[in-house]
């Protein structure tokens, strides 16, 4: 069979090693949504797909986790797809299609004879457009199977995160077809932020194809019940590593107050407590830094705002002077402005290599462990907590700290200079050191193609297009692309080859050619 052809996007399905410390809900909080979701898929006359949308922080991917583990316990889960933005695969769509039918594959075996033949067919599928692929891949496998009496569910978990707005419509309008499925019923899961795109996505669609459930508008005194449980569990866990503690730690008026503090906001508790439990400070000083904060609005933003504000000046400053305040500000705005607007994870040794810096990166990551996960493995790569923090950092009219605003613009013209460094110095003739011509690239050893091109550079082979397309260029960065195509062209197709990105490669020509005309810039070609 052909179903080891299909490409997989790293990452996406629910329990995946990337998800693995993760929250997911306690037992006895979200129960009367997460029974209305099962319930739902239970269902034979039920809507085709169940949106979950609310705003950021309110718990949204923590309720999905739940459920798809929940559901493939039960053997009722087909297949999970959780996007993310910056992260490769899962950041577009690219992959979404042939990782569900590969997944399909797997919880159906039925399946796999009818997604062969469509291989087989169509030996170029994986090229062609997202509803081909829907098509061929899976909606006329699961059309054509053999008559079941079984009601599978797909868990799509954050398609806001999805870089491309136009596929967003699309997949939505191709779930959709999912309805008129007889043999084999499906039901959808899609969880978002209710953002323009996605709204007039699901407005396109007919009345009965879905249902949808705000989060955000569940009642307030549900939700805060589930934040105060939160909170008890978690910073029990806090006190039972910490015995100097008094007794009892926190006290039910220090639970109430944090509740309020998160209004409403799940993002809020989970920084909260990851700020509190730093084994590198003492928790009780760290809660009064918490406890401390200023505000009294009832703007969920200004509220997670106010937190993200307050954890960077105590984490990134602290007591520090003047001087090496500077310092430090000055390596958080290039370390971490670089994390969050970068379009894949790296591990912390690449993000130096790839930054080329003098400082040891560990210094900077180390006190944001609340907001960043920073595995002490090195090989691993570092990740936000959360794409609130994104938000928050890149929004100046949010982050009114000057010392800590991410200017995205900027942050990618830097980017795409360090990806032509690194273009320019590591990339040459026969990259792995192969002993002979016409060596084919499955010949080749995964560790030795790591070896030679390792995260950083695979990194700037991949994506300085994308940087040079969201930044601000200037005259000098057109003449680097110019010598870049003159003197280095073929040997970073070489080594996309390598790595599995030519068909890539070939996209950022096509976008390289529609960004720099001879009629646009005259001075390219100079």
């Amino acid at each position: 069979m052909n179903l080891s052809k299909l490409p997989l996007a790293e990452g996406a399905v629910h329990n995946h090693r990337l998800w693995e410390h993760e929250d997911h809900c306690l037992p006895d909080t979200r129960v009367a949504l997460r029974q209305q979701i099962i319930d739902w898929s239970d269902d034979c006359e039920s809507e085709c797909i169940f949106w979950l949308n609310g705003m950021a922080g309110t718990g949204k991917s923590t309720i999905s986790r739940t459920v798809a583990a929940e559901l493939a316990e039960r053997k009722r889960l087909a297949a999970s797809f959780f996007f993310s933005r910056g992260r490769g695969d899962i950041s577009h769509a690219g992959k979404f299609f042939t990782t569900i039918a590969a997944q399909l594959a797997t919880s159906l075996p039925i399946l796999r004879p009818a997604i062969s033949n469509a291989i087989n067919k169509e030996p170029d599928i994986f090229q062609q457009g997202l509803r081909n692929q829907w098509k061929h891949l899976i909606l006329n496998p699961l059309r054509n199977a053999p008559a079941q009496s079984i009601q599978l569910v797909v868990v799509i978990d954050a398609l806001d995160e999805c870089d491309n707005v136009n596929d967003i419509q699309l997949i939505l309008e191709l779930l959709a077809e999912a309805r008129d499925l007889e043999t084999i019923r499906l039901r959808i899961l899609v969880t978002s932020r209710p953002e323009t795109p996605i709204s007039l996505g699901f407005q396109k669609l007919p009345g009965e194809a879905y249902q949808d459930f705000i989060l955000h508008e569940v009642s307030p005194s549900i939700v805060n019940e589930d934040i105060s449980i939160f909170f008890q569990r978690n910073l029990a866990l806090v006190k039972a590593t910490n015995k100097q503690l008094k007794t009892p730690w926190p006290n039910e008026q220090t639970i109430e107050l944090l509740v309020k503090k998160a209004a409403g906001l799940f993002i809020y508790a989970a920084t909260t407590y990851r700020f509190i439990k730093d084994d590198a400070y003492d928790p009780e000083e760290r809660l009064s830094i918490i406890l401390g904060e200023n505000t009294h609005s009832q703007s969920l933003t200004k509220d997670l705002d106010v937190m993200y504000t307050n954890l960077l000046q105590h984490s990134v400053i602290g007591k520090r002077d003047l001087t090496d305040c500077e310092e430090l500000v000055a390596r958080f705005k290039e370390i971490v402005g670089s994390i969050v607007i970068m379009f894949d994870v790296m591990p912390s040794r690449n993000l130096a290599e790839l930054h080329q810096v003098k400082f040891p990166i560990s210094k900077t990551l180390a006190p944001l462990h609340s907001v960043l996960n920073v595995p002490e493995n090195e090989m691993e790569p570092v990740r936000l907590f959360h794409p609130s923090f994104r938000d928050f950092l890149l929004d100046s009219r949010r982050c009114i700290d000057p010392r800590f605003q991410i200017d995205a613009s900027q942050g990618h013209i830097q980017l795409f200079r360090k990806c032509m460094g690194l273009i320019f110095t590591k990339l040459h003739e026969n990259m792995c050191k192969l002993p002979e011509v016409g060596i084919l690239v499955t010949d080749i050893p995964g560790d030795v193609i790591q070896q030679h091109i390792p995260p950083h550079v695979r990194y700037g082979c991949r994506y300085w297009l994308d940087h040079f397309r969201d930044g601000n260029p200037g005259e000098e960065d057109i003449r680097t692309i110019r010598d870049f195509l003159q003197q280095y062209f073929l040997h970073w197709l070489e080594a996309l080859s390598l790595i599995g990105e030519v068909s890539n490669g070939v996209l950022m020509v096509i976008g390289l050619e529609d960004m720099l005309t001879v009629s646009h810039n005259p001075f390219m070609f100079m």
